[in-house]
């Protein structure tokens, strides 16, 4: 059996006490992994994906090479994340001093920018979207087929490619909430939704449009199996909208997205949110989307407890916790002796770290994660 046919099976929950390992649910920050090669692992883990798939035994996860989410800029001297405008913004530095530099970034935003670690969250200082009339200019940056969104420049032999593959692949979708938050700021998004209202509407229906017409291209050529919203829609106190606005606002435009996936083919469609998600889980099923991912730990999520509360109805993605990495090997095996087991025998799930793996992880405390997960748990 093939890592796709696996995934694939597993995510049907067609085949229980089985799971999948792979680099997408075991993110690590770059610091992390300084860390582990001052700990002896090998340097080449630092830039290369097919190293760490090596060097931890990782299965291979592919994603389609289209600009549609974020991407990750990583050491190259950007920010961390660039939402998906095609063409960019110039990058300009504003300002700079020792630890820090003030830039415009090629999203437009303004931002702080911590010279010692570029993966870290910058600070936030202004967004390039305040109005009707900055968000007629920057959604002419959001033009689904603009020929340098699309990644690879021979498409066709790209798709013909993939379709020899062993391996699972998926395709971001897009977001009606965490992109226009990186367009607008937090704050003044909280305000449009009742200050202006219209424009909000506007701006998710340009996304319903911007994601449909990337999905129908994509899936012109390339069979995919599954697909990936981003949102980053809640923190530890719950989501940052009420239930009422998102199905107001989102929940139109996200049915639209997922019909299409199924009429399509693609019955697996994840949304990427950190937080306690619990009061949206079901307003997301009901729009069709039925996988989730990290599954927070800190923030009050339990895969545990939503496998008994949603049954089938949720592939569940992570939900290991990232702190008892840090701890040691017994808070280790603690961890994953409450979760593993039941959630493998009920299928429908992936085990991994429900975030990115902080720097207080050590090279030894991950790999007897991995180890005891191998040892124990796998069929």
């Amino acid at each position: 059996m093939t890592g796709r046919e696996r995934f694939l099976k597993i995510a049907r929950f067609e085949l229980p006490n089985t799971f999948f390992l792979s680099t997408y649910n075991h993110a690590m920050w770059h610091k992390t992994l300084e860390r582990w090669v001052e700990e002896g692992a090998p340097k080449e883990i630092l830039s290369s994906t097919k190293a760490r798939l090596g060097y931890f035994g990782f299965e291979r996860i592919g994603m389609v090479h289209v600009e549609a989410s974020f991407l990750t800029l990583g050491k190259t001297g950007g920010p961390p994340f660039i939402p998906p405008v095609r063409p960019r913004f110039e990058l300009k530095v504003l300002e700079e001093d020792e630890r820090t530099r003030v830039i415009i970034d090629e999203g437009g935003r303004k931002l702080r920018q911590y010279k010692d670690d570029p993966q870290r969250m910058p600070a936030w200082l202004d967004a390039p979207v305040k109005n009707r009339g900055d968000w007629d200019e920057y959604k002419k940056r959001l033009d689904p087929h603009h020929p340098e969104r699309w990644l690879d420049p021979d498409w066709g032999a790209y798709a013909e490619n993939l379709s020899q593959r062993d391996y699972p692949l998926g395709v971001d979708v897009g977001s009606f909430y965490g992109l226009l938050r990186e367009w607008t700021g937090a704050e003044r998004l909280m305000y449009l939704f009742y200050d202006d209202p219209e424009l909000v509407h506007d701006m998710i229906a340009h996304m319903e449009y911007f994601s449909t017409e990337i999905i129908q291209r994509v899936l012109k050529d390339i069979q995919v199996d599954f697909a990936v919203f981003w949102e980053d829609i809640a923190w530890k106190g719950g989501p940052l909208i009420s239930p009422k606005m998102f199905r107001e606002f989102m929940m139109p435009h996200y049915k639209k997205v997922t019909e299409l996936l199924h009429r399509k083919g693609v019955d697996i469609i994840f949304v990427d949110s950190d937080g306690d998600i619990s009061e949206l889980i079901p307003l997301w099923v009901e729009s069709g989307v039925n996988g989730m991912y990290p599954l927070e730990v800190a923030a009050g999520m339990d895969a545990v407890k939503l496998r008994k509360q949603y049954g089938k109805q949720c592939i569940l993605w992570g939900n290991i916790d990232k702190r008892a990495l840090a701890k040691g090997k017994e808070a280790i095996k603690e961890e994953l002796d409450r979760k593993i087991p039941f959630l493998l025998s009920q299928g429908g799930y992936f085990p991994g770290i429900d975030h990115f793996i902080p720097e207080d992880v050590s090279l030894e405390n991950f790999q007897s994660y991995l180890d005891y997960l191998r040892e124990h748990f796998a069929s």
